[in-house]
């Protein structure tokens, strides 16, 4: 005897809500359950092992309007931001046309370049500490073979950011492999034509490569702005947020105020306001990008 098509549909429904149901649960408890505490904490007054009281936007109005730390770290963050972000995606940019050649030994240099990628970041992280050692790094004794004199890097205010700045070209791997993935898909009859047409090489990069590498220039630069707003490591590892909180970043503040002075709801509405300011950012890149990323079908974002 058949079994009704709406028990079949039922019992195939069943199946998948039960097998689904790990995945669904671990979003609520791991993810949006957090996030929904965290918003209730950052309207509390609450330290850790203390009591917890509600103070509505207090928090909010506090960081806003007298955390000078907070500004600080703000103006750390944007400034490292705007210095890492550009850069590294003329960095990853240029290293994967370098990459993108028919060249003898192309995997093994794809390979290198990838390579820092998958170096755990803290171990990264040591080793850039020992190049910037103003004493015996490997910098300053590069400087000297030259006749240059040597840099402070990060333990000086001055040029602590910048020295950070240079060191996020390191971990561009994931960057590069992006772009040699859009540059391999840039149709080939496009360069042909332009060759036709008698178009060089500047030629067919400008009204070409640039063109049909938007919608990844695009994907780059958000997923670079928001994963630079985050910059954690290099604060907690090399700097801790020094000198003169000259590498505060944001969320090394925001960890700080966490787990050294246990103030979870004042850090929760740290969060938040970061949550916030990445957000804007990125709906401000969104609604410029139909003005400068193409899309081969003609779509926009």
């Amino acid at each position: 005897m058949k079994r009704p098509k709406s028990g079949m549909r039922r019992m195939e429904r069943n199946w998948g809500i039960l097998l689904a149901l790990p995945a669904m649960l671990g979003l609520v408890i791991f993810t949006i359950g957090p996030i929904a505490a965290s918003f209730v904490f950052s309207l509390t007054d609450w330290t850790i092992g203390g009591q917890m009281s509600f103070v509505g936007l207090d928090n909010y109005r506090t960081i806003l309007t007298e955390d000078d730390t907070f500004s600080k770290s703000m103006f750390v963050t944007t400034y490292y931001a705007l210095g890492s972000v550009p850069l590294g995606l003329a960095a990853a940019f240029i290293i994967a046309l370098l990459l993108n050649q028919k060249v003898k030994g192309l995997s093994v240099f794809r390979t290198i370049f990838y390579l820092p990628t998958i170096v755990p970041s803290i171990a990264n992280t040591m080793l850039w500490l020992w190049m910037f050692n103003p004493d015996f790094g490997l910098l300053n004794s590069l400087l000297e073979q030259v006749g240059l004199q040597g840099s402070k890097w990060i333990y000086d205010e001055r040029t602590a950011i910048p020295s950070l700045i240079m060191m996020s070209t390191w971990g561009i791997g994931n960057t590069v492999i992006i772009f040699l993935a859009g540059l391999q898909s840039v149709p080939a009859h496009l360069y042909e034509a332009a060759e036709v047409d008698g178009g060089h090489m500047w030629h067919k990069f400008v009204h070409i490569t640039i063109p049909s590498m938007t919608p990844t220039i695009f994907f780059n630069l958000v997923m670079s702005l928001i994963s630079t707003f985050q910059a954690f490591n290099q604060a907690y590892v090399m700097t801790n947020g020094g000198p003169n909180n000259s590498t505060l970043f944001y969320v090394f503040y925001l960890w700080r105020t966490a787990f050294t002075e246990t103030k979870i709801g004042y850090a929760s509405a740290l969060a938040w306001i970061l949550f916030f300011v990445i957000m804007v950012l990125t709906a401000l890149i969104f609604s410029t990008s139909n003005k400068w990323v193409h899309y081969e079908g003609g779509g926009r974002p």
